[in-house]
């Protein structure tokens, strides 16, 4: 007998991982490992949640309405050139499914989220990697391996798992390169966190083209992370074809209400990012102290390189889950020598670099 076969290429595809949540006989965890909001959602956040909880039975908004009206009066937005998504995995991936099939190639920097070759690849198409510079896109590295069958480059700005960023001019490069029938998908899951003053989102490249797309996260700095909560601004065209292959209630009730929420409570959100200038700060000055390499990030984590065996990443991360601190192995990126940290309470930070001290002098 015949079994079902996949799709060519689905079988090519790594599972993606998350980061770790658990660890074998630790009472206590301390999670570094997912880049999630040490300050959790707002309070205004979880009351919208839970007010739903009686109308369970009732299908959301299909169009996510209210929370793309929000999204567009908070930013300034046409709400027509808003998708939402569950996440923003979802629009990635909804991109790739309009934008690339089979023989077609999808092309991203190097180090840039895994969930790149991923989409590319359940749709048939190839995954271009692009070398970095010094752990930063390399605009001319990128433009030099687009080719006819190019249809779609992902940028991660700032990008993940290195926190690097490119500036806005040099995103604008880039899109001034590409052809205009490559889509341009700049992934700015991390731009809450940005301070930078030559650093842009994407939002005015957006409106002034045809070919680009921003993809933005309720994960990270509202707190939302286990609702799944997603949206992207792209050209009227592009939404006319996101709105055709999305699913029909592919954003659930509470976590739109959630969402309109999170976006309202400005004072929460500058909370979070001030907790994140703070420790991001002291955790890169910290461990830099203890001998360990930390690349330059403008995000919510930083990404640092161990020495060589025997306290090597592999030997640190080990160490430190015995003691329930879970941080980010890096093996999947090709930075076997690296582990990344979120930034988490400031308990959580200390109680992290008693133990990378305990490690390092072990």
């Amino acid at each position: 007998m015949t079994a079902p076969k996949p799709q060519s290429g689905i079988l090519d595809i790594t599972p993606y991982q998350g980061g770790q949540s658990t660890a074998a006989g630790v009472e206590r965890i301390i999670k570094l490992s997912s880049n999630e909001s040490p300050l959790g959602p707002s309070p205004r956040a979880i009351a919208a949640y839970q007010a739903q909880a009686l109308a369970l039975h009732r299908y959301p908004d299909g169009n996510s309405g209210a929370l793309a009206a929000a999204l567009a009066r908070h930013y300034a937005l046409e709400p027509e050139r808003i998708v939402c998504g569950n996440g923003s995995d979802e629009i990635l991936a909804l991109l790739a499914q309009a934008y690339a099939g089979p023989g077609d190639e999808v092309l991203y920097s190097q180090y840039g989220f895994l969930m790149y070759p991923i989409t590319a690849r359940a749709n048939g198409a190839v995954p271009i990697a692009a070398p970095e510079r010094n752990l930063v896109a390399d605009v001319d590295a990128i433009l030099a391996r687009v080719t006819p069958k190019t249809r779609v480059v992902f940028l991660t700005n700032p990008n993940n798992p290195t926190g690097s960023y490119l500036p806005d001019e040099e995103v604008r490069r880039l899109h001034r390169g590409l052809p205009e029938d490559v889509l341009l998908v700049i992934d700015a899951a991390y731009a809450e966190y940005v301070g930078r003053n030559d650093y842009n989102p994407g939002i005015e490249l957006v409106r002034a083209s045809d070919n680009v797309v921003m993809t933005r996260t309720f994960s990270k700095i509202y707190g939302l992370a286990g609702l799944r909560v997603g949206w992207a601004y792209m050209p009227a065209a592009v939404a006319a074809v996101l709105q055709r292959v999305r699913g029909a209630f592919n954003v659930n009730a509470p976590a739109q209400a959630a969402a309109v929420a999170a976006l309202a409570d400005i004072a929460y959100t500058d909370a979070a990012r001030t907790h994140n200038d703070i420790w991001l700060a002291w955790l890169a000055r910290e461990l830099g102290a203890r001998g360990l390499e930390v690349a330059p990030s403008v995000a919510n984590f930083l990404l640092v390189r161990f020495p060589a065996s025997p306290r090597d990443a592999r030997a640190a991360d080990a160490f430190l889950a015995q003691r329930g601190i879970l941080l980010r192995a890096m093996r999947a990126y090709g930075l076997d020598d690296c582990l990344r940290v979120s930034v988490g309470t400031e308990e959580e930070c200390r109680l992290l670099l008693r133990g990378l001290s305990e490690f390092m002098t072990s």
